[in-house]
This record gives structure tokens, sequence and C-alpha cells, in this order.
């Protein structure tokens, strides 16, 4: 045997070198550890057993089925298929009853918010938060400020059919835009904004003004929000005498508002939700602290 072929052993360790060497550093023929290799051609054997019994390979349009048949989207289909059963009784019960009548049943209360809560997380609250509390331009449902009515009836009917929304029987209100559409000047604007700030109870700096914006608001807003300004559920006008603001209540933001109108959009959920979830949302809004 020439030298060359002879093994040659690591000084350090004493373990023979594969030959090998890097920068010097030379690699040692150490076997694998028995205990892994066992590990590794038992996850061979188990793959293979797993090929022939359970599906694995994709296909073009299908997978291959296995030799046992098992199919976890048929489990799961079977799963929701029961679940759904199970809760077909309290859901005809949660539609044969009038809204009101279903916060006097215990078990069917709990059936709706616990259904009505899932349904809000799924569809609601990435514009009313997930709290509920809403958001600039998205009402606070926790509060007692409806635009169109906070009891389960109400409720019901603004998820059902939504707010300017494309349902046909979509609720609808209009809030000019004063300035863009050139009905009042700047000026009138101004007047009529510190006049609305004194009504909500805000500081005024020019209360030399408000009897010119009384008269400014009689004109132009009173139709909808009433003569009072306590607004008009009938046609979603909001109250103007509290110190709710859906979008704000500082001068600029409802100099904006006046100004420009607001054309917010509640979507209708008529269709695209069942009439048990839309009734389970309401009922779970209602039960939020500010339903009526």
């Amino acid at each position: 045997m020439s030298d060359k072929d002879k093994p040659v052993i690591d000084e350090y360790s004493g373990v023979e070198t594969t030959g090998h060497d890097w920068d010097g550093i030379q690699e040692l023929n150490n076997p694998l550890p028995r205990w892994w290799l066992w590990s590794f051609y038992a996850c061979i054997l188990w793959a293979i057993v797993y090929w022939i019994f359970m599906p694995s390979w994709p296909l073009v349009q299908d997978y291959t089925r296995g030799a046992l048949g098992y199919s976890q989207r048929t489990v799961v289909t079977n799963q929701l298929a029961a679940l759904a059963e199970a809760r077909a009784d309290l859901g005809k019960k949660l539609l044969a009853n009038e809204p009101e009548k279903i916060v006097h049943d215990k078990g069917l209360l709990e059936f709706a918010y616990a259904a009505g809560k899932t349904a809000f997380a799924d569809n609601c609250a990435g514009c009313h938060g997930s709290g509920a509390g809403g958001a600039k331009g998205y009402p606070n449902l926790n509060d007692d400020d409806w635009l169109w009515g906070g009891s389960l009836e109400a409720i019901e009917t603004s998820i059902r059919f939504g707010i300017r929304a494309t349902h046909e029987e979509t609720r609808f209100s209009d809030m000019p835009a004063f300035g863009v559409d050139e009905l009042l000047e700047k000026e009138e604007i101004s007047t009529l904004v510190t006049y609305l700030q004194g009504l909500s109870g805000q500081p005024i700096t020019e209360p030399e003004v408000l009897e010119a914006g009384k008269l400014l608001f009689a004109d132009n807003c009173a139709s909808c929000h009433g003569d009072d300004a306590k607004g008009n559920r009938e046609q979603g006008a909001p109250n103007l005498t509290d110190a709710i603001w859906l979008f704000g209540k500082d001068k600029k933001t409802i100099y904006e508002t006046v100004h420009t109108g607001r054309e917010g959009m509640m979507p209708a959920w008529d269709g695209r939700l069942d009439p048990v979830t839309i009734r389970a949302l309401a009922v779970f809004i209602h039960t939020r602290g500010g339903g009526e």
C-alpha cells in the first residue's frame, strides 16, 4: 500500500480522516450515531407506510386517496354539517321569536350572543373595531347614540339593508355639501358652525354671530335635524345638541362636514349573511351596552 493510500489519522482526536481538506481543516470520518441511523430508517419506513395508507400525492386535479380512503376535508365537512344540524332548532327559534322577546330567553340569548360575537369579529370589527368602539366616521356601537334607532328591530334593519348601500331597501340620508354646491357662502358656513358648537355646549369665541347662525340653521338644517336640533331617526339625522360627533366636534371638522357633506356607507348584509346570523348579530350589538 502506497503512502497516499494509507489512512490519515488526525493527531488531535485520533480519528481517521476522509482525505478532504478545507483550508487546512481535515474532515473526520466519524460515523453517524447508531440511534440517529435507526431513527432515519424508521422515518423512511413510516413515509412509505403513510404513502400507502393515507392521501399524500397531489395529482393534476385531485390527489391519491390512500388505502384507508381518509379525507380530512370530508371529516371537517361532516363536523360542520353536524354542528349546523345541532344549531338548526335554535336558529329556527331565534327567527321565530320577535327580537324583543329574545332577551328574555336565557338559552336563546346565549346562543345568539355567541354566534353574533363570531360574526361581528369576522364581518364588522374591521370598521367598528374589535370592541365595537368605532373610530372617526365609524359609529361607536357601545353608546346610546343611534342615528336610525337602537332597538333590536332597528339594529337588525340597519344590518340587513345597510346605509347608502346598493340594496333596494337600504336606508338613505343625504347631508348636503353646502359649500361645494354653493348653497352657502364661506362666511355663512363659519357662522353656522359657531352656532352648532354652541348647541353642543362647546366654548364660543364669537357669540355675536349666534343669532345669525340660528337663522341659518332654521333655513337650512332644521328640516332634517329638527327645530331643536335633536335629530330625526326617520332620516338618520344626528342629534347636534350632545357631545357625540361621528367625524369630530372641533370647528375645522364641523366646517368640513357642512362644506363638503358626508356620505359614509354601511354595507347591506342581506344575502351575504344568512337570516339567523343577521339576527344573532343584532342581538350581540344590542347587548354591547348601547342598545335600547
